[in-house]
């Protein structure tokens, strides 16, 4: 199928016009995989060191639970207007598919302007660095990790925008949205798992 369709011309899912996009997302699911078992690797590495404090300050001393409920709530909502951009380019409605994108890049920068005021305060008024503790070490390189998967997202999405108003929506770029996506789902499931794992299960101990 050709990739200079019209707008009116792209099939319901144009992500899976082309044997190139069905490609494009399988390859994009065998990344993912690497990904979850480097994940998986950092969370059983701060699992081990969670309590190495070093007489530093402890997981229940410093986190805040209300500030990471509500950047919990920003990143799932950003989730949810990926899902709504999808749906637009599905139903192909080009400047609803670019609103959303857009939308979605702005509370993936919410998210990321409240993470660094977090770390902010841990290092400048708790005294929690980097190297403070194997606990602070295994922290900031988990949480550190997953913040900029975020911003490489936030740039990602970004440049799809622009390629939208340049190109508009063809069986081109209707894969490189839907896995992008894809990849904007799995960081707001690995950030759930870090919000239970690291937030909560350091506040109850």
């Amino acid at each position: 199928m050709s990739a200079t369709h019209t707008e009116g011309a792209l099939p319901h899912e144009p992500e899976k016009a082309t044997l190139e996009g069905r490609n494009k997302v399988l390859g994009f699911w065998l990344f993912l995989g690497g990904e979850a078992v480097l994940f998986g690797t950092l969370f059983a590495t701060f699992l081990a060191l969670r309590n190495q404090t070093n007489e530093g300050p402890t997981a229940s001393e410093l986190f805040q639970l209300p500030m990471t409920a509500i950047t919990t709530l920003i990143l799932l909502v950003s989730s949810l207007t990926s899902v709504f951009a999808v749906q637009a380019m599905h139903r192909h409605k080009v400047g609803a598919l670019r609103g959303w994108l857009a939308i979605t890049v702005l509370l993936g920068l919410a998210f990321l302007c409240l993470e660094i005021y977090e770390f902010a305060e841990y290092v400048h008024a708790e005294k929690f660095g980097m190297t403070t503790s194997a606990f602070s070490s295994a922290f900031y390189t988990l949480v550190g990790f997953h913040g900029a998967h975020v911003a490489f997202g936030v740039v990602w999405i970004s440049i799809l925008i622009g390629q939208l108003f340049k190109k508009g929506l063809t069986v081109v770029t209707a894969p490189k949205i839907y896995v992008s996506a894809i990849y904007w789902h799995f960081i707001d499931v690995v950030w759930v798992f870090i919000f239970t794992v690291v937030y909560l299960l350091g506040k109850v101990g």
